[in-house]
């Protein structure tokens, strides 16, 4: 969950945009082999540019699998090199990225017999053979972890995948390891710093190494836009995966609320939580939602995907689908916080315009300053009941059980877990009672007709759009442990509490710094939304790879 700060004049007190936007615990990092916590010199400074020439630079999944059927490549072969990209990049010099938190040792072996298995019978589809990161909240059954970035989950191995991990198996997709990210999905508290967790330490972005990947798909962003992979799964509850998109440069889909499935997946609140993909292009995120949307026994919301989710998403990618599209502009708080972000949206409707899209200008949401309050009040009743059912279902193999262990381990950890930041929102959200409680179902009430009928679904009718268009954030900020993230403005809350499907794609840099530009529609639109985001990525055709260098060498070779 990414973490804004209030806009100007805000003095209702809390809200979400407040807070969303020693030597035993050295041996205890050492014997898990995680990655260390960069040190407050090191937390600002950036090395010179790294990263040379890569032979899977930028490639793209069709790519990939051609090179497989031709026999120019292994997906024994894919997996070593991006291991070794890894290795390489993510681990090493004063200010490692830190995007991947942990690797699949058995990643060789399952690519290998899935070379095998496409000379005998022939791919199984679109990923078949190809890399894969996904976030360290989603569970796998197998030598690795699942611990949402704490130390506290460490060795609570769950007793199944999560149903996500199920289907990008079956599609035979290479799980190369888990990506770092914001501690708890960024919900523990109020000045935290996104992409830091008591496992992981600090991720980084891999424009400029001393700015925030943002999050809390923190790793999967960074990781995604560093080539280690070919594409990676995130999670949002609001900002979670298309902030970290927009922050690095890449496609970020987060679906309608029942296309994925959450099972087997450390959860933050139920009404808002989804997975989605995350990649370089459109075109790889589409391929990878057909993969992870499908109906789950194991998550009731999923029914309601019944003829809605498909196998095939890339059927409706069109370069000419902006063509007579009516695409409505929600000024209103959703622009005017960063000038130059400003610009680079106003260059996108104006392409978007001259490819045959009628702007309607503006389409501003009723509802949009009244949405915070409430849903800051559903994210701590939710939290609380959710996570303790997923520490129930993890049994035996947890000692911490209840939202108070947690508590209670950060505080007997606190050299590691609190070093930076505390825990604010668990005390909050430990204060709630059952989600019987009537403040909740109000507030939970409030959330879906501000969200939905008062908000969304009425400027969409109003207007007769086909989608509304807005800067998904602003550039990223400076990392600052000690003060937590300075964010300035985004467009995801709207999307996120109503539970419909939103896309962003790159639009531009500011200063050599990524800017995304965000796509929402209404519930089940994503067929409408990948179409128009394809659209104006190829028209406009942003994207480029990071250069890992620091803030003060980005205005040399920036491409604003």
């Amino acid at each position: 969950m990414k973490k804004p700060t209030p806009p100007p004049g805000n003095s209702q007190g809390l809200s979400r945009r407040t807070f969303l936007g020693g030597a035993a615990a050295a041996s205890t990092l050492a014997a898990l082999d995680v990655h260390a916590q960069p040190s407050p010199n090191n937390a600002g400074r950036a090395p010179a540019p790294r990263g040379g020439s890569f032979e899977l630079e930028e490639a793209t999944l069709s790519e990939l699998q051609a090179a497989m059927q031709s026999g120019k490549s292994t997906a024994h072969g894919l997996a070593e090199r991006y291991l070794a990209r890894i290795q390489e990049m993510d681990r090493t010099g004063d200010s490692p990225l830190n995007s991947v938190i942990e690797l699949n040792p058995d990643a060789l072996a399952i690519a290998a017999a899935l070379d095998e298995e496409r000379k005998a019978r022939g791919p199984r589809g679109p990923l078949h053979g190809i890399p894969v990161l996904i976030k360290d909240n989603i569970a796998t059954a197998d030598k690795m972890q699942t611990t949402a970035g704490s130390l506290a989950l460490v060795g609570a191995i769950p007793s199944r995948d999560a149903f996500v991990v199920e289907r990008l198996r079956i599609a035979g997709a290479v799980i190369l390891g888990k990506t770092n990210l914001s501690e708890w999905a960024n919900f523990r508290s109020t000045h935290s710093s996104s992409g830091w967790s008591g496992r992981g330490g600090q991720c980084r972005n891999p424009y400029a190494l001393d700015r925030t990947p943002s999050g809390s798909s923190s790793g999967s962003g960074a990781a995604t836009a560093a080539n280690f992979c070919a594409v990676s799964v995130g999670t949002e509850t609001d900002g979670s995966i298309v902030s970290p998109s927009a922050a690095c440069s890449l496609v970020g889909l987060k679906p309608t609320l029942g296309l994925v499935s959450r099972s087997g997946i450390i959860p933050l609140a139920h009404s808002q939580d989804t997975a989605g993909p995350m990649a370089r292009t459109v075109a790889d995120a589409a391929a990878l939602l057909g993969v992870l949307a499908g109906i789950d026994p194991g998550d009731a919301v999923t029914a309601t995907s019944r003829g809605h989710a498909l196998v095939d998403y890339t059927r409706f990618l069109d370069p000419d689908g902006l063509k007579g599209a009516r695409i409505g502009v929600p000024r209103e708080r959703y622009f005017g916080y960063h000038p130059a972000t400003d610009a680079l949206i106003e260059r996108a409707l104006e392409l978007m315009q001259a490819r045959g899209a009628i702007i309607v200008d503006s389409a501003n949401i009723p509802t949009v300053a009244k949405m915070d309050e409430p849903e800051i009040e559903v994210l701590l009743y939710e939290f609380k009941a959710d996570v303790e059912a997923y520490l129930a279902g993890l049994g035996e193999r947890t000692r911490v059980r209840t939202l108070a262990d947690l508590i209670r381990f950060n505080e007997e950890h606190h050299d590691v877990e609190l070093a930076w930041f505390g825990q604010e929102l668990f005390h909050q959200a430990q204060e709630k009672g059952p989600l019987t409680d009537k403040k909740y179902r109000k507030a939970l009430e409030a959330c879906r007709k501000l969200s939905r009928e008062q908000g969304l679904d009425a400027v969409m009718a109003k207007h007769n759009l086909d989608a509304l268009v807005a800067p998904t954030q602003a550039p990223p900020g400076l990392i600052d442990l000690v003060n937590g993230d300075h964010w300035l403005g985004s467009s995801s809350t709207p999307a996120a509490v109503a539970g419909y499907p939103s896309i962003t794609v790159p639009a531009g840099y500011v200063a050599g710094l990524p800017v995304g530009l965000s796509f929402i529609g209404l519930a089940w639109s994503e067929p409408t939304l990948l179409r128009l985001a394809f659209a104006y990525e190829q028209a406009s055709r942003h994207r480029r790879a990071p250069g890992f260098a620091s803030t003060a060498d980005l205005r040399q070779v920036a491409k604003v």
